[in-house]
């Protein structure tokens, strides 16, 4: 019916008049991008901005109409889909870019590097698009429309100035509880993303059998929330605005989770787009075509690449950092006192109530100590409990002290009440509800 473009609806306009008010500003877009295709400096966030709006605008047009299921139209939809993710992507590519010198982070010349090889790949992608998108437009009869953009419609959002530095944060009440409560939470945001850490590019073999099997979109878009939820706190509840003075270790602790942040937005994006429409999952034949066509446009392999090698490669990076500040902070914030506890009856520390210790300590991230007479042992590290468990048995010992983190130690009490978790056999015995998160 649509197909034709003959039914009406409530408004009394046609699929094929409303199209062409739908593709209007997205086709300017494109008309203004084929003027200046000589001109990188023209690809600003406001542009990128006008595409995703244009495009997702555009794109549920097209799906409430049923275009997916159309073959006339279902390259065009698909365009439209691929504009809204490449400018998106683009979109928080510019962001790293233009707030990289405000998040205070050291050492990112490299990183500087493969974040303008990934803008440049995306860029020259739009280009490439550009022209295929206003041929599929007349071949559509979709007109182009006559009017024309300006430099002046898409202003980039640097100037040389500054506003005045007049709300100082130095002072502000920065809430210990909260600081720690945040530093706690990337340590085991880094600790669930370890799975996916590596130290050297894979090759285009290699990142083949990992995505989307191990890597995937899925994946991606839950670290994403995770951090995305941090950031919310930290800013909420810890530094309200403000980038240039006060407490650097906390305003390059923040930089590093919004940079990985802004990463697993590209990287989820540029994931579902790989998944979603180049990856082959033997669709229908229409399916199929559209997919090889997208394929000329866009080489998959050189998209794998920026996926893998720069999004997920620099988004363990700045993990590692945060990780490390988060362990600075934590110490300079918990609230610290000691206990004194039994040791577990008839084995001692051996490998379980080892275990279990050195998880409470590692799960809230603060330093935690084990006193064995004049002797401290390092209560996060299973290694070290359970070589001063060889102390502790060869001198008779039955109480020994922790001091450090009073979150950990709480735990730690709750833990040596149930004889650490074990009875008196070496048997493993269910744990109280406050200690459920070892399990």
């Amino acid at each position: 019916m649509l197909a034709h473009g003959q039914n009406r609806d409530v408004c009394g306009i046609t699929f094929k008049e409303k199209v062409k008010m739908f593709s209007h500003d997205y086709l300017k877009c494109f008309k203004y991008i084929s003027g200046n295709e000589t001109s990188q400096h023209i690809f600003t966030k406001s542009l990128y901005s006008k595409l995703i709006s244009t495009s997702q605008l555009l794109e549920d047009f097209l799906d409430f109409h049923g275009a997916k299921n159309n073959e006339e139209w279902y390259f065009y939809r698909e365009l439209s889909a691929t504009i809204r993710h490449w400018s998106m992507s683009s979109y928080s590519q510019k962001h790293i870019s233009n707030r990289l010198v405000f998040y205070n982070l050291h050492d990112t010349e490299e990183f500087e590097k493969e974040g303008t090889a990934t803008l440049d790949f995306l860029i020259k992608t739009l280009l490439k698009l550009t022209p295929v998108i206003l041929d599929e437009a007349k071949h559509l009869h979709i007109s182009i429309p006559e009017d024309n953009y300006t430099d002046v419609d898409f202003p980039g959002v640097v100037t040389s100035e500054m506003l005045e530095y007049d709300i100082d944060d130095i002072d502000r009440d920065l809430q210990k509880k909260n600081i720690v409560k945040i530093a706690s939470e990337l340590l085991t945001i880094a600790e669930k993303f370890e799975p996916f850490r590596f130290y050297e590019p894979y090759t285009i073999k290699e990142i083949m059998e990992i995505v989307p099997d191990k890597v995937n979109e899925v994946e991606i878009r839950r670290f994403e929330m995770l951090v995305h939820n941090l950031q919310s706190s930290f800013d909420t509840y810890v530094i309200h605005g403000g980038y240039r003075f006060g407490n650097r270790t906390l305003k390059e602790f923040r930089g590093c989770f919004s940079v990985v942040f802004h990463l697993l937005q590209i990287t989820g994006r540029l994931l579902h787009f790989y998944e979603r429409h180049l990856y082959k999952v033997g669709y229908k034949n229409i399916y199929k075509k559209i997919q090889d066509r997208l394929s000329y446009l866009i080489d998959p392999e050189i998209l794998l690449d920026r996926i893998i090698n720069y999004g997920l490669y620099y988004s363990c990076h700045f993990l590692t950092v945060g990780k490390n500040l988060a362990k600075e902070i934590l110490s300079e914030n918990i609230e610290r006192s000691s206990i004194s506890v039994g040791i577990p009856m008839q084995l001692g520390f051996h490998s379980r109530p080892s275990l279990l210790v050195a998880k409470i300590v590692q799960f809230y991230g603060g330093q935690v100590e084990m006193c064995v007479g004049t002797d401290r042992f390092d209560a996060s590290s299973v290694l070290d409990l359970q070589w001063a468990g060889g102390k502790i048995q060869k001198e008779n010992i039955k109480k020994v002290t922790f001091e450090g983190d009073v979150r950990a130690l709480k735990d730690i009490e709750i833990l040596a009440g149930v004889n650490y978790g074990e009875d008196t056999m070496g048997k493993g015995i269910p744990l109280p509800k406050e200690l459920k998160y070892l399990t």
